[in-house]
């Protein structure tokens, strides 16, 4: 399966959202967006955060990616592709998280730190790679 690119992005950047609560949400997304922010991750280990995912998907602008950071189980690609997230990025390379993402049409973005790492990554059919603890981002294909 060839893996789902990164939409055209007014900035390289994606904003990690650590620790947003809903009632946070609406303001905090609202003001990246206005500041021409056009990717931004909620990981899940903040408090409700597949409420806050959705919150930020409605309000967001066509073309804008939101999607969800630390996500370790298909149950939770699913859950994301529910409230309408459709970046995934993962703190590891797991396969069946990386397909089970593509096949619902989400950029799979899995943490990476060595050469190893890498190719394991891009042979699961990765969409972009998150290198280290510095989240620099490489785009194949």
């Amino acid at each position: 399966m060839t893996p789902v690119p990164l939409p055209p992005m007014k900035r390289a950047l994606v904003a990690i959202l650590r620790g947003l609560r809903p009632d946070e949400a609406a303001g905090i997304v609202g003001g990246l967006i206005e500041h021409g922010m056009t990717a931004i991750e909620i990981p899940l280990n903040s408090p409700d955060p597949f409420r806050s995912i959705e919150m930020a998907v409605r309000m967001a602008p066509a073309g804008t990616l939101i999607g969800a950071g630390t996500v370790l189980t298909a149950d939770d690609v699913n859950r994301l592709h529910n409230v309408g997230g459709r970046l995934l990025v993962a703190p590891n390379i797991d396969p069946e998280v990386i397909a089970r993402g593509q096949e619902l049409g989400m950029v799979t973005m899995p943490g990476v730190f060595t050469p190893t790492e890498a190719l394991h990554a891009v042979n699961a059919g990765a969409s972009v790679l998150k290198f280290g603890s510095d989240s620099i981002l490489m785009q194949f294909g």
